[in-house]
């Protein structure tokens, strides 16, 4: 073999090793580091969100928090620390994949598209998609949609459902996306929109928190079933042993209902100081019953 061939195979190698993506395990990045990111919604009510101090709260935030007090117990890691990264629906799978954030807490659906980039944990809720629309635009269902402007979030398992579900009964609907679920709600409020189409608990979240709550209503036959959970990443399996060990037991030692009572049936801190909101949601069938049996595999 000639010196030249061999220089440029061994130079190629090199070129080949330093334009591949690198990151360490999600524990030894903790390990290393001493802090656990963790990524959360700004608006995704009860789930994830801000409060009025801008700190994030939520269904999920609690239940990523009790993952991260496990965490700390199995790796001997008393000191630490939570550093937060605010995500949207279109940032948060890249922010897992790419390593900025070791886990998410929020409210993403499992996907077999997604599980392509990241790994999902055992589910934590069931959601089913319905529409969100003001009750004097008298609209019931889906075929009531037929030439209006419907909305929902860019980045979400329901710009495509929502997309058959105009092809398959012939709407002719304008279809928009909102950049986030606040901006997707505020279509409908001030009329660009006629409905937005998203997972039923979040209608339910934005349509306690308007200004009129009577004034909104949640319709529709469900669109999809949505098993929300948390994510991480596909390059470390023991931590996700960790985060599904720790929900698995959280959910047999009925841990999770309190947890649950809290955010879905008793009044919670919203954005604005002073002001809370009730969800009045009893936990639905799906859910009591994905917990009589905790497991992170989803039908695709």
């Amino acid at each position: 073999m000639k010196p030249a061939f061999v220089l440029s195979m061994l130079t190629g190698a090199v070129l080949s090793v330093m334009a591949a993506p690198s990151f360490a395990s999600t524990i030894q990045r903790i390990r290393d580091s001493g802090v656990i990111t963790v990524a959360h919604r700004e608006s995704s009510v009860p789930f994830s969100y801000f409060d009025a101090n801008k700190q994030p709260i939520g269904y999920a935030v609690d239940l990523c928090l009790k993952v991260v007090d496990a965490i700390k117990r199995e790796l001997r890691l008393p000191n630490l620390k939570v550093s937060y990264l605010m995500v949207t629906p279109s940032t948060r799978i890249l922010a897992i994949r790419d390593g900025k954030a070791d886990i998410e807490c929020g409210s993403t659906t499992n996907t077999k598209e997604r599980r392509k980039d990241v790994e999902f944990t055992i589910p934590h809720f069931f959601a089913g998609a319905r529409m969100i629309v003001k009750t004097s635009a008298n609209i019931k269902n889906w075929d009531d949609l037929r030439g209006k402007s419907v909305v929902t979030t860019k980045g979400t398992t329901n710009v495509k459902s929502l997309a058959a579900k105009n092809e398959e009964r012939v709407l002719n609907a304008k279809l928009i996306e909102g950049k986030d679920h606040a901006e997707s709600f505020g279509m409908v409020v001030e009329g660009k929109a006629v409905a937005f189409a998203m997972d039923d608990v979040l209608l339910y979240g934005f349509r306690a928190s308007a200004a009129d709550p009577s004034g909104y209503a949640v319709v529709g036959d469900l669109l999809t079933i949505e098993p929300y959970a948390m994510i991480v990443s596909k390059t470390d399996a023991e931590f996700k042993k960790m985060v599904d060990r720790e929900m698995a037991r959280l959910i047999v030692d009925n841990e999770i209902q309190p947890i649950y009572k809290k955010w879905f049936q008793s009044p919670v801190a919203t954005k604005e100081a002073g002001k809370t909101i009730n969800m009045n949601m009893p936990m639905s069938y799906l859910l009591r019953d994905s917990f009589k049996y905790p497991t992170d595999k989803i039908p695709d």
